[in-house]
C-alpha cells in the first residue's frame, strides 16, 4: 500500500482522536492508513475501521487526492469480506461520492465505477452491483457516451423490475427519461418518466428525488411548448431543492424565468428575483435571464443579443435554456420584422437590415421563411434586393354564410327524401 506507513496502529478510538488531533491533514491520513493495517476483526476493531474509512474519505477528498480515493477502494476489499453487506455498499457508495466532489474526476469516476461492478458480479453482489450500475449510467449520460449509456440501462431495468426495487427503479427511470431526451425522442422520455412517477407513487420518494422527477416533467413540458405547466413543476422542483439548500435550485429557478419569459410574462421575472426566495440565488445565472427578459419586454434583437454574449456560459452552454432562446430569438426577430415592413409596399433588404442591425443575406432568408409560413402576404425580387408587401386579401363575410346556408338546404332536402321514401315504401 503506497500511501501506507509500514507500523500498523490498533484499531481503538484512541488511534481515531489522535489522527483528528494531528498537526496537518497528511499526518491524519497517514495515521488512519495504519489504523486500517490493524489486523484485528473483532466486533469492536471493525466498528473504529468504518470511522476510519469515514475519516480518511473525507480528508483525500478535501486534500483533491482522488486517484488515492480509487485506490482505497481497491485496498479495502478483504475488509469487505469482513463487514455486512450493507455496510459495505454503503462504504463503497460513499467513496464514489466523494471522488464525485473532486472537480475534473469524470473519467476516473466511469473508469472505477467499471472496475466496481466487475468485482460485484465476481462477488455475487448483486444490490451493490446494481446501483454502482446506476450511478454509471448517469456518469455516462453526462459525459454524453448515450450508446453506453442507454445499453447499460436496457439491461439493469429489465433486471430491477423483475426484483421490483421501486427505489432504484425510479432513479433508472428517471435516468432513461434524461437519456431520451437528450437523444430527442420525447415519446419515450415521457414513457420512462410516466414509469417513474407509477414507482414513485407506490414509496416514500425523498425530496430531493421528487425534485428531480418535478424537474424532468417541466423540462419535457416546456419542450411540448405548455409552458404554464412546466413553471408549475420547475416550482414545485425549486421549492424541494430550497428547501434542502440543493445547488440544482437554481436552475429550477432559471427555467422557472424562462418559462414565464416564454408565455410573455417577462414583466414577472423582477417580481419573482426580488422574492424571498429568489433573492437568496442571486449570481450570474439569474442575471442572465434578468436581462433576456428585458430585452424581450423592450422587444429588442441588440439587448437580446448583448445578453447572449455576455452571458455565453448561463445561456448557450445550458442545452435547454439554449434550446428556447433560440426559439424565443426567432419569434423576436419576426415580430420585429413585421413591424419594420408594415409601412412598406415595396422596401429594399439592405435598408431593413440595415435598421435591424442584422446581415443582410440572414434577413433575406428570415424573410423567405415568413413569407413560406404565411406570415405576412408578399414576394421578393431578388434581382433588385426588394421585398414586395402585398395588401392581405379580405375575405368577404357573405362567402362562408352562403356555404353553411347551401349546406342547411341540402340536409333538409336529404331528410324530405328520407320521410318520402318511408311514406312510398
Amino acid at each position: 500500500m503506497s500511501s501506507m506507513e509500514s507500523s500498523c496502529l490498533p484499531a481503538t478510538t484512541e488511534s481515531i482522536a489522535k489522527a483528528q488531533e494531528a498537526k496537518d491533514a497528511s499526518e491524519s491520513i497517514s495515521i488512519l492508513y495504519r489504523v486500517l493495517q490493524d489486523t484485528s476483526s473483532s466486533a469492536e476493531a471493525l466498528r473504529t475501521k468504518e470511522l476510519a474509512i469515514t475519516n480518511l474519505t473525507d480528508y483525500l477528498t478535501k486534500e483533491n487526492r482522488a486517484e488515492e480515493l480509487r485506490n482505497l477502494l481497491t485496498q479495502l476489499r478483504p475488509f469487505f469480506s469482513l463487514i455486512p453487506k450493507a455496510k459495505t455498499a454503503k462504504i463503497v457508495r460513499g467513496i464514489i461520492d466523494a471522488v464525485a466532489k473532486i472537480t475534473g474526476t469524470s473519467e476516473l469516476q466511469i473508469s472505477l465505477c467499471k472496475e466496481m461492478v466487475e468485482w460485484t458480479r465476481a462477488e455475487k453482489r448483486t444490490f451493490l452491483r446494481q446501483r454502482v450500475e446506476a450511478r454509471l449510467a448517469a456518469l455516462l449520460l453526462e459525459n454524453q457516451e448515450y450508446t453506453e449509456a442507454l445499453t447499460l440501462l436496457t439491461g439493469l431495468i429489465k433486471e430491477v423490475r423483475r426484483l421490483d426495487d421501486k427505489l432504484l427503479l425510479v432513479d433508472i427511470d428517471l435516468l432513461e427519461s434524461k437519456l431520451h431526451f437528450s437523444l430527442r425522442n420525447l415519446p419515450k422520455a415521457k414513457a420512462s418518466l410516466t414509469a417513474a412517477r407509477t414507482a414513485a407513487n407506490a414509496i416514500y420518494v425523498p425530496p430531493a428525488q421528487q425534485g428531480t422527477i418535478d424537474m424532468q416533467s417541466g423540462i419535457l413540458h416546456a419542450e411540448e411548448k405548455d409552458y404554464k405547466t412546466a413553471y408549475s413543476y420547475f416550482f414545485e422542483a425549486f421549492e424541494a431543492f430550497s428547501a434542502l439548500e440543493d445547488p440544482k435550485a437554481i436552475f429550477s429557478l432559471k427555467y422557472m424565468l424562462l418559462s414565464k419569459i416564454m408565455v410573455n410574462q417577462a414583466d414577472d421575472v423582477a417580481g419573482i428575483i426580488s422574492s424571498k426566495a429568489g433573492l437568496k440565488y442571486l449570481g450570474p445565472d439569474v442575471d442572465a435571464m434578468k436581462a433576456v427578459a428585458d430585452a424581450y419586454s423592450k422587444r429588442s434583437l441588440k439587448y437580446f443579443e448583448t445578453a447572449l454574449c455576455d452571458y455565453k456560459s448561463q445561456l448557450e452552454e445550458d442545452p435547454i435554456v439554449h434550446r428556447h432562446l433560440s426559439s424565443l430569438y426567432d419569434t423576436l426577430l419576426e415580430q420585429n420584422l413585421c413591424r419594420l415592413i408594415e409601412p412598406y409596399a415595396r422596401v429594399e433588404i439592405a435598408h431593413i437590415a440595415e435598421m435591424i442591425e442584422l446581415p443582410v443575406d440572414h434577413v433575406e432568408k428570415k424573410l423567405s421563411q415568413m413569407i413560406l409560413d404565411k406570415k405576412f402576404a408578399g414576394t421578393l425580387d431578388q434581382g433588385a434586393g426588394c421585398l414586395i408587401i402585398f395588401e392581405d386579401p379580405k375575405t368577404e363575410a357573405i362567402f362562408p354564410a352562403t356555404l353553411e346556408t347551401i349546406s342547411n338546404v341540402g340536409k333538409v332536402v336529404d331528410s324530405l327524401y328520407m320521410r318520402s321514401a318511408k311514406i312510398m315504401a
